[in-house]
C-alpha cells in the first residue's frame, strides 16, 4: 500500500473486504540558572524572518581519570549542536575556527553563545555538566548537570538542549521527542520508533505484514496502529515501556482506521465500516462506541482533533473529491473547508493554534499547505517542488512540520518549519519510510 490519501486507499479496499476477512529514565537532575537579567527577551522562533543564533559547541572536557573513550568528547558535543540546529533557529560554528577549544574569543568569532561541557565516567555511569554561556559576557545562562548510564547518554544531551531552546524562546525544545513512521520493506510494512536525529531506531510492531497509521497518545508512552496481520483491518494499542505485549481496540468488521486521540488521550475518533460505509465515530478508551459523528455522507476518513477539542477537521468525499471539512464537537455542525486544489486530504492540527496543515493535490503533485479554518485567509503553500508530500504531521511546538516525501523509488522522512523554510531529508534509513507522527 503506498502512501496516498486514505480515501484513494479505502475505495478498492471496500470491494475487497469480504476477501480479507476470509524513558522511563532514572535521571539525577541538578539544576543551576543564574539570570542574566531581570526581564529577559526570549526569541520568536516562528517569526517569519529571524537571523540563526550562532552558538559554539567545543568538545567536552573529560574529567575522567582512567576513561579511555577518545571520541566522546567529540561525540557528545557533535550531537548537541545536531541537535540545535534541528530547530531551525541555530547555526553551530565549525569547531575549525576556534581549535575545539573550550577557551576563545567568542565574540571575536561571531558567537552569541557557547555550550561549554565536562564528562566524567566512574564504573557505569557518566556524569553530565552543561551550561549555556552569553559570549559577550561571559555569563552563565543556565547550567545542568545529570546523571545516568552509558545508554541515557544521548536522552541526557537531547533534554539539555531543550533547556537551551527554552532558555532562548521560553519555549521547551523537541530535542527528546520521538518520531513514529512505518517502514517498507518488501512486501511487509512494519512501524519503528526513533529520536529526531534517528540514532536510535526501534522497531515496535513484528507482525510481518502490512501495518499503518501510527498514532500517539497524549504523553508519548502509547501508540495506536491498524494492521491487516490477522485478515481484518483492525485497531492496536501499545505500551512502549515495554516490548512483547500489544492490545485490540477494536476489531470490529471492516475499517478500523487512523485515530485522533483527545488531549486527555481518554477518547478518539475512528473511521469504522462495520455498517458498511466509512463512518467518523467517537469511542472510549477501550474501544467502545459512544457516538457515530457522521452517517453515510461519503467516505469520512482523516479526523484530526484541534488543541481545545472544540472542533475535529476530517476527509470526505461527499461534495465528490476529497476535500477538507470541520466538525463541531458541540452542535454537530459540519463545514467545508476547503475549494481549491484536485483534491485536499491528510490533516493535522497544530497542537498550539488554530492552523491546520494538509496535503493538496494541485497540478498533479500533493503539496503541503497551511490554513486557519477561523479566518478565512488563503492557505499559504509550504513546498514547491515536483515531488509528493503526504503524511503531515506537528511538532509538539507547533513550529515545524514532517511528512514523508518521493525520493526516488522510494519515500522517505522529510521536515520543514511553519514557514516553508529549513526543508531536509531528517534520515537515511533503509527502505522506504511514509505515514510519519511526531510524539505529543
Amino acid at each position: 500500500m503506498s502512501n496516498t490519501p486514505l480515501i484513494a486507499m479505502i475505495k478498492p479496499m471496500l470491494k475487497k473486504l469480504s476477501l480479507v476477512a476470509s524513558f522511563t529514565v532514572s535521571i539525577c537532575l541538578c539544576l543551576v540558572y543564574i539570570a542574566i537579567a531581570a526581564d529577559r527577551v526570549y526569541l520568536d522562533i516562528s517569526a517569519p524572518e529571524i537571523r540563526k543564533i550562532n552558538i559554539a559547541v567545543p568538545s567536552f572536557q573529560n574529567k575522567s581519570l582512567n576513561d579511555q573513550k577518545q571520541n566522546l568528547s567529540k561525540d557528545m558535543a557533535d550531537i548537541i549542536g545536531q541537535a540545535l540546529q534541528f530547530h531551525g533557529i541555530i547555526a553551530v560554528l565549525p569547531s575549525e575556527k576556534y581549535g575545539d577549544s573550550q577557551s576563545a574569543d567568542w565574540k571575536k568569532l561571531g558567537a552569541d553563545y557557547t555550550v561549554l561541557g565536562q564528562y566524567a565516567i566512574t564504573g557505569e555511569v557518566l556524569k553530565l555538566e552543561m551550561r549555556l554561556q552569553d559570549a559577550a559576557g561571559d555569563e552563565v545562562v543556565m547550567g545542568k548537570t545529570f546523571s545516568g548510564g552509558m545508554d541515557q547518554k544521548n536522552q541526557m544531551l537531547f533534554k539539555f538542549c531543550d533547556s537551551v531552546i527554552e532558555s532562548l524562546t521560553g519555549k521547551p525544545g523537541i530535542a527528546a521527542t520521538q518520531i513514529a513512521f512505518v517502514n517498507r520493506d518488501n512486501t511487509i510494512k512494519e512501524v519503528f520508533l526513533t529520536d529526531i536525529l534517528g540514532k536510535s531506531l526501534r522497531q515496535i510492531t513484528r507482525h510481518k505484514h502490512l501495518t499503518v497509521s501510527p498514532r500517539f497518545l497524549p504523553g508519548g508512552i502509547f501508540l495506536s496502529y491498524t494492521s491487516y496481520h490477522s485478515g481484518n483491518q483492525n485497531l492496536y494499542i501499545t505500551d512502549l515501556r515495554q516490548e512483547k505485549t500489544t492490545q485490540a481496540l477494536s476489531r470490529r468488521k471492516g475499517l478500523n482506521l487512523a485515530p485522533s486521540w483527545s488531549a486527555d488521550g481518554e477518547s478518539m475518533i475512528l473511521t469504522l465500516s462495520k455498517d458498511g460505509n466509512p463512518d467518523l465515530y467517537l469511542l472510549d478508551r477501550k474501544g467502545e462506541v459512544i457516538e457515530q459523528l457522521t452517517n453515510r455522507a461519503g467516505i469520512n476518513v482523516s479526523p484530526a482533533w484541534s488543541p481545545d477539542g472544540s472542533t475535529v477537521v476530517f476527509v470526505s468525499d461527499r461534495s465528490g473529491k476529497p476535500q477538507l471539512f470541520s466538525l463541531d464537537m458541540r452542535t454537530r455542525n459540519v463545514r467545508r473547508l476547503t475549494f481549491e486544489g484536485t483534491e485536499n486530504a491528510e490533516p493535522s492540527w497544530s497542537p498550539t493554534e488554530n492552523l491546520i496543515v494538509y496535503s493538496s493535490l494541485r497540478e498533479g503533485v500533493y503539496q503541503l499547505f497551511t490554513m486557519n479554518p477561523q479566518t478565512g485567509a488563503s492557505p499559504k503553500q509550504l513546498t514547491h517542488d515536483l515531488s509528493h508530500h503526504e503524511a503531515p504531521s506537528w511538532s509538539p511546538d507547533g513550529n515545524q512540520v514532517i511528512f514523508a516525501k518521493r525520493d526516488g523509488n522510494k519515500q522517505a522522512i522529510y521536515g520543514i518549519m511553519r514557514n516553508g523554510s529549513f526543508e531536509r531529508k531528517l534520515f537515511n534509513f533503509p527502505g522506504s519510510q511514509t505515514y510519519p507522527q511526531w510524539s505529543r
